[in-house]
């Protein structure tokens, strides 16, 4: 039998071209099971994730069956795809994931060399077992930018720009205009715009877009801090109001108790997470200039008055010097390591940043860095520093060194 987690890890993680057509035609050849529920599309620079599992379990609060499409994964493809807040099951995303092989070994007979890549599939799998699970709406992250996006086959209700920085300006453009013009390409005619925090230029041009196409803007108010768990960072709490705008659209007005109680049973791992114990570490990816100060605002929260000693790896293609510019003011010290994403993770070809070259941007700007090669001792570094000096521990640069955030920090015995 077919194992999901190896075939997705065999296909192309890139395409020859960018583009819609080879996941236009995969789905054609499923029989289009992104037509058999109603969708919300979830686009922006930062804050997809969040919004998308937010809106999620809201949705679920309603009584409606809902699945949820996020990227990128931490151990395993199936994670990327939920089903009222829940991982898909082994045998499910197992038979999803066979349907769609079958499928595309059809579709690259006549693709003229072309290859499905593995978003593409992991997406197609994802529509598959949704469609067999006969949920009654799905909420789906765009992986990068938008128009050329695999998700952008959907006929979503509504859009939910989130943000609009300067990240993959190789392949989505050099401003934030031009960025917000691939995101917003996936918005539909007469459907509704959820609008979140936006530079002026970007949410006029946004909401041009929208009465071009006769879409609705919807502006989220603020929320009741009462509806939100305790101790949420400030852009969870903005990324809460999009979300609960999102949902309205198909849910209509949401009482104040469902808000409150999806808000809080919703975990959101590496999004400013709290990991118990001691030291206390929390677990964020930013990996942009505009996610590490939005990190750097939920800090003097989390460490109360304590020092702060981060751990942080960033890829080459990132601005690491935004990055460590944002955090440095809020750091006590730093431990600097190198995590490659691997061709499995759908980036190939990328790189971490020489962790040298991490540590002298912090020392330039004052904060006391050192260098570990290995993850996995980088993190346990940093805890022992945070540990032996009553501070807080943070893990951030990279979505790919939270996994050993989370595997170093359970594994020490004063973990609870």
């Amino acid at each position: 039998m077919l194992d999901p987690e190896e075939y997705l890890a065999s296909l192309e993680p890139v395409g020859w071209s960018f583009g819609l057509e080879r996941m236009r035609a995969l789905c054609a050849e499923l029989g289009e099971p992104q037509r058999r529920f109603e969708s919300l599309h979830v686009v922006g620079t930062n804050g997809k994730s969040s919004v998308t599992t937010m809106c999620a379990a809201l949705l679920s609060g309603t009584g409606k069956r809902t699945g949820a499409c996020i990227s990128p994964h931490a151990w395993r493809w199936s994670e990327r795809t939920r089903i009222d807040g829940e991982e898909i099951g082994a045998a499910a995303f197992a038979g999803a994931v066979a349907e769609v092989a079958a499928a595309i070994d059809v579709v690259e007979r006549d693709a003229g060399g072309e290859r499905v890549t593995q978003f593409e599939a992991a997406i197609a799998a994802s529509f598959v077992a949704f469609a067999r699970a006969e949920v009654d709406v799905a909420v789906v992250e765009a992986g990068l930018g938008g128009r050329l996006d695999a998700t952008n086959v959907i006929p979503s209700r509504a859009t939910a720009l989130t943000s609009v920085a300067l990240d993959h300006t190789e392949l989505l453009g050099e401003t934030e205009a031009e960025i917000a013009v691939e995101k917003l390409a996936v918005l539909q005619p007469g459907s509704a715009l959820v609008i979140g925090d936006l530079p002026d230029a970007v949410e006029r041009l946004a909401r041009a877009r929208a009465a071009e196409l006769g879409a609705a803007v919807i502006e989220p108010a603020p929320l009741d801090p009462a509806l939100l768990p305790a101790g949420i960072a400030p852009y969870l709490g903005r990324n809460a109001a999009v979300a609960v705008a999102l949902a309205a659209v198909v849910a209509g007005p949401l009482a104040d108790e469902v808000v409150a109680a999806a808000l809080a049973e919703t975990a959101l791992p590496g999004r400013a997470e709290r990991i118990p114990g001691e030291p206390p570490l929390l677990a964020d990816a930013a990996h942009n200039e505009q996610g590490a100060k939005a990190l750097a605002e939920a800090l003097p929260a989390f460490a109360a008055g304590r020092p702060v000693f981060a751990c942080l790896s960033v890829l080459a293609d990132k601005d690491a010097e935004a990055i460590t510019a944002a955090l440095a003011p809020v750091l006590a010290g730093a431990v600097c390591t190198a995590v490659d994403p691997g061709p499995a993770m759908g980036r190939p070809g990328s790189r971490a940043r020489d962790p040298h070259e991490l540590a002298a941007l912090l020392t330039a700007a004052g904060v006391s860095a050192e260098v570990i090669a290995g993850p996995e001792a980088a993190v346990a570094r940093v805890l022992e520093r945070a540990e032996a000096e009553g501070g807080v521990a943070i893990c951030a640069g990279s979505h790919y060194l939270l996994r050993y955030a989370w595997t170093v920090k359970r594994a020490r015995s004063s973990y609870r």
